[in-house]
């Protein structure tokens, strides 16, 4: 490697806490130098891996190449999470630099000759190596990694692929900075009076801040946030301004000039198609499902279009409480998008006698953080001691020791819970470092895991606490699920730790723990008021409860709309007009006019920036599991059964990718799920129908 002279040694030595990053020592101009010297020092371990004289063995080829690149994973670890949670103009500009620069790196290693003639000749021989599981599941994953890269391919063609896939990366990072920059771009200013009616305190608040932000003292900013923009819309009485909000959010990505999306959503199906047909695929979607629980795009579509039925029918049977109401008030308007959210509260505070403002004092970030943590500790035995003081990436990030019942340290947890304008949007779980059990070639042997959340909350006035919206509460639930996947995470190798699985298995312990929220027991203990701290009523409670399911109708169509739309994306020879097949999509499946997508085509970051192209349906396909697993707890009686939690945890929460995920998922239920949890679960079917039963 490059000497620590030639670039910042804090880049790479983590010495602060636990071998935490010394985040203070770190400048944003030291990224562009040690990206060469990490890049360089792994091209080298790259080339003395291929170039050994020895006849490969899992140790000298495998096992080598898990640990190497430690300063790149290092470098890579930060600087990517400064452009996700922190970014700049400095760190733009890297990125789009950065992301073609490693698209060409790891093509090089993929279509390194003599290297895959070591994977292959391990791969073919596998059955006589002696391997563990675990070993075979490495191996495989290598050899299928070299293969995808183009290693079978003719030098033209590799050629080609590298040069594809290094536009790819720098057409996905384009796409995310123009969504970015049109949700930092846009804002809408109140003042007081009649502009706010409607509005409860804890988002006038909110909107208060982010004017404050920007430059509005003693004004209101609605925000493109979700944090914001869903509680305007919702509680807006301003129908002209709901209408303005909500076309500015639908249209991020969609704006004409620079940051404009559509041109770059074409060239990137155009060239995805051409990876697929270079690699032997039909189209990228077998590409991309391949490796996957749902194996192919008819299993995929089977599932959703299924679910599309029912929902698509109870969103019918909502639309028409929502027109009833409209009606009702004296307004002769049809429902239209920007009308749903604020008519359905409504219904549901009559329906259910509360509201979301009412259950909001309720729910508070500090409480629902610490839910989070006590489910933790009655599943799995861990507890979470904060650590004051400790320097992170920003100053609302909070450190986190977590430790075992033998206060052995687990690992490390990062929390980065507000919304600001140098954050992308929406909310997610990554690694700094993933645990494992290797032995580098510093000689300390494995590695600590450390793991942040990044969500984007409305961050509260001075003195005031942060109130959640029960969506938000189950966000933060959601991405601690992440989470503790990488936390307890128990294998050998690298490449298969915490969520180094297949993508349509990965949300399956995140959605899983989102259950735990909604626990009378952990209910009454952590939703408490804000001011009295009197623990939420029990009719209250009831009513939560009892509206579970409420609006699943819009919240299934949302959904399944926009993972249709992938799948038509991927599945298809050519694109000429993505938004034209968007259309074409929802006027096929008959995509209500009051619904739009939840995430339209130019702002669709899942799948144009983000790593869930053909894959957003898994969140789908991981709710049948997650409904499946929880009903597991549910069936003994006891949502914190202990022997259910210690067959979950070593499972699917320690396995990683060391097991196939359908053994997993048998090894902990003794069976693979039917969809039919699921659609109990979210209110579009019941027991007695699925069943026949009359029980």
């Amino acid at each position: 490697m490059a000497s620590p002279h030639d670039f910042n040694p804090a880049l790479v030595n983590w010495d602060a806490l636990h071998g935490l990053p010394r985040f203070d020592a770190i400048d944003d101009g030291d990224f562009s130098a040690a990206f060469d010297a990490a890049l360089a020092a792994h091209e080298q371990e790259i080339d003395e891996i291929a170039g050994n004289s020895d006849a490969p063995t899992f140790d000298n080829t495998v096992v080598a190449l898990e640990i190497a690149g430690d300063a790149l994973s290092r470098v890579s670890a930060l600087f990517w999470n400064k452009a996700g949670a922190h970014t700049n103009e400095v760190i733009q500009a890297l990125e789009r630099e950065i992301s073609p620069k490693m698209s060409r790196h790891y093509s090089k290693i993929g279509m390194n000759a003599a290297l895959f003639a070591r994977i292959d000749t391990l791969w073919e021989n596998r059955e006589n190596l002696g391997l563990t599981l675990e070993q075979t599941r490495v191996l495989e994953r290598h050899w299928k990694g070299f293969v995808k890269s183009g290693a079978k391919l003719e030098k033209p063609e590799q050629e080609k692929l590298a040069a594809i896939n290094e536009k790819l990366a720098g057409l996905g990072t384009q796409f995310g900075q123009n969504v970015l920059a049109d949700e930092k771009a846009w804002a809408l200013i109140l003042s007081e009076g009649a502009e706010l009616d409607g509005l409860p305190e804890f988002l006038r608040d909110a909107m208060a801040a982010a004017a404050r932000e920007r430059g509005e003292d003693g004004k209101y900013a609605v925000t493109l946030s979700r944090s914001i923009i869903e509680p305007f819309l919702t509680f807006s009485e301003r129908r002209d301004l709901r209408e303005q909000a909500f076309n500015a959010w639908v249209a991020r990505g969609a704006n004409g000039g620079e940051t404009d999306n559509r041109a770059v959503i074409k060239e990137t199906l155009a060239l995805r198609h051409q990876v697929a047909k270079l690699l032997g695929y039909g189209n990228f979607a077998e590409l991309k499902l391949d490796n996957t629980m749902a194996k192919t795009a008819d299993a995929v579509n089977g599932l959703l279009k299924a679910v599309w039925a029912r929902a698509v029918k109870r969103a019918g049977e909502e639309e028409v409480d929502i027109a009833t109401l409209i009606a009702e008030e004296g307004r002769n308007h049809e429902v239209m998008p920007w009308d749903w959210r604020h008519y359905a509260e409504k219904i549901r505070a009559r329906k259910f006698d509360f509201s979301e403002a009412e259950l909001k004092p309720y729910l508070q970030l500090e409480k629902i953080i610490d839910a989070c943590f006590d489910v933790a500790g009655r599943l799995f035995g861990i507890r979470a001691v904060e650590k004051k003081g400790v320097a992170a990436y920003h100053p609302d990030v909070r450190v986190f020791e977590i430790r075992g019942r033998d206060d052995r340290l687990v690992a490390l947890f990062l929390g980065d819970y507000f919304a600001r304008s140098s954050k992308r949007s929406g909310a997610w779980m990554s690694s700094l470092q993933s645990q494992h059990k290797l032995q580098l070639k510093n000689g300390r042997r494995g590695e600590l895991p450390i793991i942040y959340n990044v969500c984007n909350f409305a961050k509260p006035a001075e003195g005031k606490p942060a109130l959640l919206s029960l969506d938000d509460a189950r966000t933060l639930f959601h991405e601690f699920g992440h989470a503790l996947h990488g936390m307890l995470s128990d294998v050998t190798y690298p490449s298969v730790s915490g969520t180094g699985v297949s993508r349509d298995f990965v949300e399956l312990p995140s959605q899983l723990y989102e259950h735990w929220l909604t626990v009378p027991a952990i209910l009454k203990e952590y939703a408490v008021h804000f001011e009295t701290g009197e623990p939420m009523p029990q009719v209250l409670l009831d009513k939560v409860l009892a509206a579970r399911t409420f609006n699943a109708g819009f919240n299934t169509v949302e959904f399944t709309s926009s993972a249709l739309v992938d799948m038509a994306f991927h599945t298809r020879q050519a694109v000429d007009d993505p938004m034209a097949v968007q259309a074409e999509v929802l006027a096929e499946i008959g995509m209500p006019k009051s619904i739009v997508m939840r995430h339209a085509t130019p702002h669709f970051q899942h799948i144009f920036s983000g790593g869930y192209s053909a894959g957003y349906y898994s969140y789908m396909w991981s709710e049948v599991l997650d409904a499946d697993a929880f009903a597991a707890f549910e069936e003994t009686g006891d949502a914190f059964n202990g022997e259910m939690a210690r067959k979950l945890k070593e499972n699917i929460y320690s396995t990683g990718g060391s097991v196939d995920p359908e053994d997993a998922y048998r090894a902990f239920r003794g069976k693979l799920p039917r969809p039919d949890a699921m659609l109990v679960k979210k209110g579009l079917a019941t027991f007695e129908e699925l069943t026949g039963s009359d029980a």
